[in-house]
């Protein structure tokens, strides 16, 4: 059977995204090949048309979630806002709504116990959202360099605070994590008194 030109691209692209969707919303390893094939609403014998195997499919997705993103932290970001990504990023509305959130807020824990490959792949698409994060803290400091490092510990601050979130049942308390964390957040983004590259060991 003959199909259309760019058939098999975009029967590939409703897989990464039905994959993406799921992996956030349920866990990689609690996500079978069969249901990701039925979300995208093809085969399950289709799918090794388009890829090697399910962890080749999990890179493309980190790969491809961590690139949008960035993008998104770019808007929120572009006006010099920190504050405002901030308060995006824990808000109710990103707690309630994994699947279409933070890939490393909802992944980065799984992600640890995969392939070096795939870690790789994380850290490197992490790294551009990083610098971001580094240069609006930098910006919020009065042009004090911050480093990826200690960019990295503040966006840790902020999934973190997501995932407690995430899995505390109460809504009042979850709201409240969400609010302590945003200010947390604040204290440590304008927090002038830590090192702005990597600290060296001190002598004794």
């Amino acid at each position: 059977m003959r199909y259309a030109p760019g058939h098999n691209e975009a029967a590939r692209d409703r897989i990464v995204e039905a994959a993406s969707r799921l992996f956030r919303e349920e866990g990689i390893a609690a996500v079978g090949l069969a249901k990701i094939m039925s979300e995208a609403d093809l085969t399950v014998g289709t799918f090794y048309t388009h890829f090697k195997s399910k962890e080749a499919l999990v890179r493309e997705t980190l790969v491809r979630a961590l690139k949008s993103r960035y993008l998104d932290l770019e808007r929120a970001l572009r006006a010099g806002d920190v504050e405002l990504a901030v308060r995006a990023y824990l808000s109710p509305a990103h707690r309630d709504a994994p699947g279409l959130g933070c890939p490393t807020a909802a992944l980065a824990s799984e992600v640890a116990r995969h392939p070096r490959g795939t870690r790789q792949a994380f850290a490197s698409e992490s790294a551009p959202s990083l610098d971001l994060v580094a240069e609006g803290l930098s910006a919020r400091r009065g042009g004090k360099k911050v480093s990826r490092a200690d960019a990295a510990a503040f966006f840790g601050l902020l999934a973190g605070t997501l995932q407690l979130a995430r899995a505390t049942p109460d809504h009042a308390e979850s709201d409240a994590i969400l609010e302590a964390g945003v200010r947390a957040a604040l204290r440590l983004a304008s927090a002038d008194d830590g090192p702005s590259t990597t600290a060296r060991p001190r002598s004794r």
